[in-house]
């Protein structure tokens, strides 16, 4: 709206400029204007397309989503835009389904159609009801589907041709900002309507002394033009519109760059929220971990020993009876939700989680047939793995007759479902207490090792079990338990210390044995002397009173549901005002991840559930990555408050210095193009110079802001005040004493003092903006010339200023200074950057 009130300034300028003094030289005022008002536009025009480039960017990233497809006779990874009519999509829990389709063949299919119908219960898929539609998320089970449409032909495309996306949220800063920006508005607005009362009183005593209060001419109606466009001007400067700019900036930049260090943010508001972060909530698999899991110990028949990959299988089986092996093999490969499958090149490769892959590769190193197994028997029935039961069942129609369940999972719920066990000789025998005690001591040394336990199991069944019978709950005979490692991840101890020494509480939350658990967080620096670890179990089972005790202190939370994670988070964000952020990677995750301040989902092993519930995307699945979120966040807070620190400043000697001048001189130093071109220095470049400083080490030192704590610190009032106080001086001091120090004389002396004053206050906005870099640190110009942007914004900045004063004396009401001039102008405002340093040096509460 000011800018449109300007422009219109600027066209009754050029008309009555033009008809009173003829072209061009009618026209310099009105063309002046114009000239700053298309710079403005044009710089922040700049700045939104390029915003809006990094934008549809990260969508494209965001949007690259791969699926398993058989193709060709060959199962692969390919991109969802890839897919074709045929395809053979193959879905597990979690996944998002990519295309219209048909069931083809799967097991406890349930999908959750709400995105699309509306309706909240799962539809059950079966050949009965096969048809699967795009945009919808698979809730339980897993199942092949034949593709029959794609893209804007689905039932989904259909949908949204039919919407417009919507603009972006405004993040909860701006709006913070934007209210500071419409208050510090008014206030300009106030001063703006007085100075042009005051102006225009002066006009109006002055020529009453002179006697020609009846007549007016040209000349006196462009004085009157002349202060309107300073009023309006002052309410330009006044207005804040930078801040808006300043957050969209720092937060795009920080999401490109944060793109590059393989962090993929999905809303805007995440950035400055991860700033703020108390806690970080971390998943273990996959986050803390590699996730390449591989087995390294086993104990089949009672025998523990070490799975060494160097040594041949046969000296592994030599202690195995040959019946267990068969037993053993038939589990694995039968009872899974991965695959071995040929590659375009003709190797062998293993598709499947985690675990399944650990599994199949134990498989085949004992010189198991994957496809021979899987083809032997007929597959009867399956319950896929889900977090709640932690475990996964099949049941198998064998060769000769005869029906077999497989189970396997948690060892301790395994294990509480057999009753026999398989002895070294390869026989069934009773599991008794001697042998129990013997299964649970191998299971807590493994865990102690940090190793992932998952107990294997099978019982035979009466011939009478149907397809919709549930698998049997107990009655197993337990066949070995496996220890799978997954190491932990290269610079994770480091990153947990770097979050201590940041006030960042950091939280195991896993749904493996609590051995494990402890082991891996004393391994990552996580779990110490003062903190504790508890089952989910227990956890659940504790009042509000002990909660409110207990949960301070949880340091690791072992065998935790999907709720237990929930209930832990609420506590944290309400009960202790922590601002929490939260890992996941699958369909479990999704309410803790929608329960966080800020949620982070893993890009490699995350289900597409979890993605759509996360802010960010972690892409390499690394704990490190988020250390660099919440560094990014930080900065990007930080900038922001430098950047306001600086754009205060200016406002309150810009307003104080014309309101004063027009009140007790009757005239404005400052001219409607001079206020122009300080306020493209304050609002634009200064957010492109302090919105663009990359983040520091000593940024995580800092004790995270929380939800508590004021924007605008004590720290940075002491800064604005004290800086502005001494510009405020300065000018003032060139207004009364400017003619004496320079000599001026002569009719250009107003011009030439003006000049000076336009010049010295610019300078010591750009040496404002180098003080403003550190809003608490001495040396200022430390990595300086490490921010391209901001030495760029420097460099222009001053040479601009050149080019106007030199140059452009004529639109902008400057003349062209002498060498003295130019040195005490840069001296002057080089002075406010030790008066800046010696304000540092005054102890003020940070809060």
């Amino acid at each position: 709206m000011t800018l449109i009130i300007l422009a219109v300034c600027a066209l009754v300028s050029l008309i009555v400029g033009i008809a009173m003094e003829g072209w061009p030289a009618g026209a310099h005022d009105g063309l002046g204007i114009v000239a700053s008002i298309l710079l403005v536009v044009f710089v922040t025009a700049t700045s939104d397309y390029r915003q809006s480039l990094q934008f549809r960017d990260l969508d494209k990233e965001k949007k690259k989503i791969s699926i398993q497809v058989t193709r060709n006779g060959y199962r692969q990874k390919m991109s969802i835009y890839d897919l074709l009519p045929g395809d053979i999509v193959h879905l597990s829990i979690g996944d998002q389904v990519p295309a219209d389709g048909l069931f083809v063949s799967g097991f406890c299919v349930s999908i959750d159609e709400s995105s699309l119908t509306g309706e909240s219960e799962p539809v059950m898929i079966s050949a009965e009801n096969p048809f699967l539609l795009s945009g919808t998320k698979v809730q339980d089970g897993s199942c092949k589907m034949m593709i029959t449409t794609v893209g804007m032909k689905t039932q989904w495309g259909k949908l949204m041709a039919t919407l417009s996306e919507g603009g972006d949220d405004e993040t909860p800063l701006q709006v913070k900002l934007n209210g500071v920006a419409t208050f510090i508005g008014k206030i300009g607005l106030v001063f703006a309507v007085v100075t042009f009362a005051v102006l225009v009183q002066g006009l109006f005593s002055r020529k009453l002394g002179e006697g020609t209060h009846w007549s007016w001419s040209g000349d006196d109606a462009l004085e009157m033009l002349e202060f309107f466009a300073i009023a309006v001007t002052i309410v330009v400067v006044a207005v804040p519109e930078g801040l808006p700019l300043a957050v969209t900036l720092s937060l795009a930049f920080a999401m490109k760059k944060m793109m590059n260090d393989k962090a993929l943010v999905r809303h805007l508001a995440a950035c400055e929220t991860m700033g703020s972060a108390t806690c970080i909530c971390s998943d273990k698999t996959g986050t803390l971990t590699t996730n390449h899991m591989t087995v390294v110990k086993s104990c089949i028949c009672m025998n523990v020993k070490d799975v060494d990959r160097q040594s041949d299988a046969s000296s592994f089986c030599s202690e195995i009876p040959d019946s267990t092996v068969k037993l053993l093999l038939q589990s694995i490969f039968n009872n899974s939700g991965g695959e071995v499958v040929i590659n375009k090149e003709g190797k062998l490769e293993i598709l499947g989680s985690p675990t399944d892959a650990a599994l199949l590769e134990f498989g085949l190193f004992l010189g198991g047939d994957f496809q021979g197994e899987r083809q032997a028997p007929k597959l009867i029935k399956v319950e896929p793995f889900n977090s709640t039961k932690k475990r996964m069942g099949v049941v198998l129609e064998l060769p000769g007759g005869g029906l077999r369940a497989h189970t396997k999972g948690a060892s301790e719920i395994i294990l509480a479902a057999c009753d026999k066990v398989i002895d070294s000789n390869g026989e069934v025998v009773p599991l008794d207490e001697a042998s129990i005690d013997h299964l649970k001591a191998t299971i807590n040394q493994f865990a102690s090792e940090a190793l992932r336990t998952l107990c294997l199991a099978y019982m035979e069944l009466e011939n009478g079990f149907s397809p919709n019978d549930p698998i049997p709950l107990s009655g197993y005979t337990c066949i070995g338990i496996v220890g799978i490692k997954d190491p932990v991840r290269p610079g994770v101890k480091e990153s947990v210390a770097i979050c201590r020494s940041a006030g960042i509480t950091v939280r195991m939350v896993t749904g493996d044995n609590i051995n494990t658990a402890k082991a891996i967080a004393r391994e990552c620096g996580i779990l110490t002397d003062e903190g504790i670890a508890i089952e989910g179990p227990d956890f659940r089972e504790k009042s509000e009173e002990e909660l409110v005790k207990l949960i301070p202190k949880i340091q690791v939370m072992a065998r935790s549901s999907p709720l237990d994670k929930h209930t832990l988070v609420k506590h944290l964000r309400t009960t202790f005002g922590e601002v929490v952020a939260v890992t996941g990677d699958g369909t479990n995750d999704a309410p803790a991840l929608h329960e966080a301040d800020i949620g982070l989902a893993m890009g490699i092993a995350g289900t597409e559930v979890a993605k759509e519930s996360a802010d960010v995307i972690i892409l390499d699945d690394n704990f490190s990555t988020i250390v660099t979120v919440a560094k990014w966040g930080r900065s990007v807070y930080i900038n922001i408050q430098k950047f306001v620190q600086f754009q205060l400043t200016v406002n309150v000697v810009a307003l104080i210095v014309n309101f004063s001048s027009a009140c007790l001189t009757g005239n404005a130093p400052l001219t409607a193009v001079q206020l122009l071109w300080v306020n493209m220095i304050m609002d634009t470049l200064g957010a492109l110079a302090l919105a663009t400083e990359p983040p520091t080490d000593e940024l995580m030192k800092r004790v995270p802001v929380g939800r508590g704590g004021n924007f605008i610190s004590n720290v940075m009032w002491r800064n604005i005040l004290g800086q502005s106080l001494y510009q405020f001086l300065v000018i003032w001091y060139l207004q009364v004493e400017g003619k004496a120090i320079f000599q001026l004389n002569g009719p250009d002396s107003d011009l030439i003092l003006n000049t000076i004053i336009f010049n010295s206050f610019v300078f010591c906005q750009v040496f404002n903006e180098i003080s403003s870099r550190e809003m608490e640190k001495i040396n200022v110009f430390k990595g300086i010339l490490d921010n391209y942007v901001f030495a760029a914004v420097l460099t222009s900045t001053v040479l601009f200023q050149i080019i106007i004063i030199e140059y452009l004396g004529t639109f902008a009401n400057t003349s062209p200074l002498t060498l003295s001039q130019w040195f005490l102008s840069v001296f002057l405002g080089f002075l406010g950057m030790p008066i800046a340093a010696a304000l540092k040096m005054i102890p003020v509460a940070s809060q």
